[in-house]
């Protein structure tokens, strides 16, 4: 997951992928020299947090939100990890 500190969306996705047990990796893009560009080149959008599972792209905390309202997350995080 690409991230910042200091982003309430970030924050969110934290607390959803922590509730499920997922360990994952954070690449903070304020911190990390070229992590932004990194995350666009991905395929990742413009803004944070710019989640992947399996090395594809999610999309940012509503869409990960949108996946696990409709039962969808858990299958591809079980899958794509």
């Amino acid at each position: 997951m690409y991230a910042t500190d200091w982003c309430p969306y970030c924050a969110r996705a934290r607390s959803l992928l922590e509730a499920k047990g997922v360990a994952y990796t954070e690449i903070d893009v304020d911190l990390v020299p070229g992590a932004r560009d990194e995350m666009m080149a991905r395929g990742g959008g413009e803004t944070v947090p710019q989640i992947f599972i399996g090395g594809r792209p999610v999309g940012g905390c509503d869409e990960l939100h949108a996946l696990d309202a409709a039962g969808r997350l858990d299958p591809l995080l079980k899958n794509g990890a």
